[in-house]
């Protein structure tokens, strides 16, 4: 079976705004007056918790790599308590999702967010019962951009590992797709836009009504 493995953060849904509000609660309790911008920095938010936290330490001067594992489990906390404040899924990634399922794919996402959270998270999108499988960074004992976690992925939502492809919006999707020797589909509206296709991905889709016949010309006829 042809199968499509989606990325979450910063690929179905922008969950910028709530990650850094996280990272931010953090740095308040910290008593520094660095703080991220939701928009500015959303690049930084979808490249994971310890990525913010670096970010916002170096800005109030510490490179303090033991404070970074220090909070990440409080930035955790807070993230999960207000996990879809201002969290929206991108325009059309449902209804692509849906027409990927009529059109016989297999659905299945492989996030670097941990398990529970991104359960909690697409639970409250009302979205889970789309996908098949749902592989997340603490799921296996390695992450991405190890291949392990997307074939777990692939394997769970019962689609055939050499027919299959990654939408992701980071170099961490590009990477792992590569190394499990599988095509990777990029998204062009995220943080850096067109400025993706620098990764040389199989394809960039700008929205995401084109990712349908885009994963069907990568994966072939079912």
């Amino acid at each position: 079976m042809r199968t499509v493995i989606f990325d979450l953060d910063g690929t179905l849904a922008d969950t910028s705004g709530d990650l850094i509000a996280a990272a931010n609660a953090c740095f308040a309790e910290m008593e520094l007056a660095a703080r991220l911008d939701p928009e500015g920095d959303a690049l930084t938010a979808f490249r994971g918790g310890r990525a913010m936290l670096r970010l916002g330490l170096e800005r109030a001067g510490s490179s303090d790599e033991a404070e970074v594992d220090r909070w990440y489990s409080r930035l955790l906390e807070h993230y999960g308590a207000r996990i879809a404040v201002h969290t929206t899924l991108y325009p059309g990634a449902m209804a692509a999702v849906e027409r990927l399922a009529a059109e016989g794919f297999a659905v299945g996402i492989c996030t670097n967010k941990p398990e529970a959270l991104a359960e909690a998270l697409l639970r409250e999108l009302g979205v889970r019962g789309a996908f098949a499988s749902l592989i997340g960074a603490d799921t296996l004992p390695v992450r991405k951009p190890d291949p392990a976690p997307l074939h777990a992925a692939i394997a769970a939502a019962g689609g055939t590992a050499g027919r299959a492809c990654l939408v992701g919006d980071t170099e961490t999707d590009r990477e792992t797709a590569r190394a499990a020797g599988l095509p990777s589909i990029l998204v062009g509206f995220g943080p850096e836009g067109r400025g993706i296709s620098r990764l040389l991905p199989e394809a960039v889709i700008d929205h995401f009504d084109e990712l349908p016949a885009t994963a069907g010309r990568l994966l072939g006829a079912a």
